[in-house]
């Protein structure tokens, strides 16, 4: 008896954690940046299910292996982002742990730092815990986390007096019966942070009745950062393609016309608040049957 005790003492104090000999070689989600802070640098992360590695060019272009990590869980979205007037990106990374961490690529010790992590949800690949998909400021201003279905948290990021990197309590943008398809942070330049996702709503979608070849509606929707009052509005929305499947963000600011492609089958179209829509089809490979749709996935 005392043996068994003892023996079940030590069993809830054991993690256990799982090492396969041999790695996944394939790659699910590739961000590149500036992660070592070097002048000129460019270099490249890559998630290969549960590991996260870093490359970089040689001075002859070959790509060389700097580091590789297993996080002992599944890298759901990757990506990375850079701090006004910062020099070096991080690493934002959304898995199955029911949190949001941020990394940093330390070059001395040659490791990926957690900077921040913050819980927001139980483990596992939940539909409605957020972590499939992730949208950040082009700014380095903010960031969201959002479900396959309602819930939507934006986290604001910052500097604190020694220059390191802060993270605010979440700020909620859910909205009930809505499945999420795309998020990404649109390009506003220094005005308040957006982020727009392409949502279809599903509350009368089971007593609808539809003609032959109708689909429910999908919707582009732009969710407001307010900086000053630190919270979250729905700004903006407009039906797309029921086709659609992902979002683009365009370059802003002094950069471009900001706004967002929004890719379907056959087509690309560029939309942006109080802008006419532009329509261009995607093209075709010579001979290619027509009645074959083509559709932008990654």
């Amino acid at each position: 008896f005392v043996c068994r005790a003892r023996i079940k003492g030590l069993l809830g104090m054991v993690h256990l954690y799982n090492l396969t000999l041999q790695r996944s070689t394939c790659i699910t989600h590739c961000v590149y940046g500036n992660f070592s802070g070097t002048k000129g640098a460019n270099e490249i992360v890559v998630a290969r299910g549960s590991s996260l590695e870093l490359l970089r060019p040689n001075e002859t272009g070959k790509i060389i292996h700097v580091l590789d990590v297993d996080v002992f869980g599944i890298i759901r979205v990757l990506m990375p982002f850079r701090l006004t007037g910062g020099a070096k990106d991080y690493v934002v990374v959304g898995s199955d742990s029911g949190r949001i961490t941020i990394l940093e690529y330390n070059s001395v010790k040659n490791i990926f730092e957690r900077v921040h992590q913050e819980t927001f949800g139980r483990s596992g690949v939940r539909r409605m815990v957020p972590g499939q998909y992730l949208g950040v400021d082009p700014r380095g201003r903010a960031v969201m986390i959002g479900a396959s279905e309602r819930q939507k948290l934006v986290y604001i990021l910052n500097r604190d007096a020694q220059a390191r990197l802060t993270i605010s309590s979440p700020l909620e943008a859910h909205k009930a019966h809505t499945i999420v398809y795309s998020l990404v942070g649109v390009d506003v330049g220094f005005e308040n942070p957006i982020f727009a996702c392409l949502e279809m709503e599903y509350a009368d979608a089971d007593d609808a009745v539809l003609a032959p070849g109708e689909e429910h509606h999908k919707m582009l929707t732009y969710y407001e950062l307010d900086l000053g009052l630190n919270h979250v509005v729905r700004k903006w929305s407009d039906p797309v393609d029921p086709s659609s499947n992902m979002l683009i963000s365009v370059p802003g600011g002094a950069d471009g016309p900001g706004g967002v492609l929004v890719c379907a089958e056959n087509t690309i179209t560029w939309k942006h608040k109080d802008h006419i829509p532009r329509t261009c089809p995607l093209p075709r490979r010579s001979g290619m049957d027509a009645s074959q749709g083509l559709l932008v996935v990654t």
